[in-house]
């Protein structure tokens, strides 16, 4: 028999950034509009991130145009945010995993 399997993932996107605890949590099967959503959104935040390191890695090559103070640190602060996108997309990737004992208890 096939069980449903609900998962725990957060929302890809900070809910309010002053607060410790900024992902809302989503109770989901994986499937659904909502689970579509973040799945999206986690997608579209990681192909930022892959554009903006292909830009900073140009940046800071050898052969570069020096950038001015402002223009290095907008830079650190776009790559700060995408990092921080990839840990959540990362942290929220790795809820979903099964737990091995579980999936061992199973077999």
């Amino acid at each position: 028999a096939q069980r449903s399997v609900t998962t725990r993932s957060r929302l890809p996107f900070e809910t309010h950034p002053s607060r410790s605890e900024r992902q809302q949590p989503l109770s989901t099967d994986g499937q659904g509009y909502l689970a579509n959503l973040a799945d999206n959104i986690e997608a579209i935040q990681l192909g930022m991130g892959e554009d903006l390191l292909e830009y900073a890695r140009d940046a800071v090559a050898p052969d570069a145009k020096v950038l001015s103070a402002t223009e290095y640190r907008w830079l650190a602060r776009r790559l700060t945010e995408a990092l921080s996108d990839a840990l959540r997309v990362a942290d929220s990737r790795g809820q979903r995993l099964p737990d091995p004992e579980e999936v061992t208890a199973d077999a």
